[in-house]
Formats: C-alpha cells, structure tokens, sequence
C-alpha cells in the first residue's frame, strides 16, 4: 500500500472479512482514535524534549505501533462519513494560512 485509498480499502476488507462494519461506527472509531492517540501520547510522558526526538529502538517500535493504530482508526472514521482525508488537510493547511500568515 502506498497511498490513503489502497490503505482505505485494506481496512474496509480486514474489517468485512471479521464482521466488524457494525461495529465502526463513527462514535465508535472516534472514541477508539483517542484511545490510541492516549496510548501514544504515554510514551512521550514524563519525558524530555531530547528524549522525545530520541527514543531507543524498542521504545520507537512502540511509538509506531501507536502511530499506526491512530492513523488505522482516523481512516477508518473519515471513510465511515466519506471525508477525503488529503481534500481536508489541503483544505485545513489554507485555512491555517489566513489565520495565522507568515511574516513578510
């Protein structure tokens, strides 16, 4: 998979294929995102920013898989209610752009 929509179809047949589609809902797949979102956000507690821009390998490890499941669940929800995730960030990096300009 290389992009959003092969990944997108990846999970609508992981999910299809164990009878999961009733469960994703988008309640269900937001509350799920930040379940995983707090589980990412523990390996970063307590640390320091330099330890932060350098976890050790195992710890890494860790963090991706958390990444991962964050990004699995935020497809997922987008999917359920049909946003199109690149059309949004493109959307949302314009609207950052009026409020908040770069200096001349």
């Amino acid at each position: 998979m290389t992009d959003l929509d092969a990944l997108k179809l990846a999970l609508r047949d992981f999910a299809a294929a164990r009878d999961w589609q009733q469960y994703h809902t988008p309640k269900n797949l937001a509350m799920a995102m930040i379940v995983e979102a707090a589980e990412l956000v523990e390996h970063f507690q307590w640390a320091t920013p330099e330890e932060s821009r350098a976890p050790s390998p195992e710890k890494l490890a860790a963090i991706r898989d958390e990444v991962a499941d964050t990004l699995i669940y935020l497809v997922e929800m987008a999917d359920a209610l049909d946003i199109d995730l690149i059309a949004a960030a493109k959307d949302k990096i314009a609207k950052n752009a009026l409020k908040y300009p770069a200096p001349q």
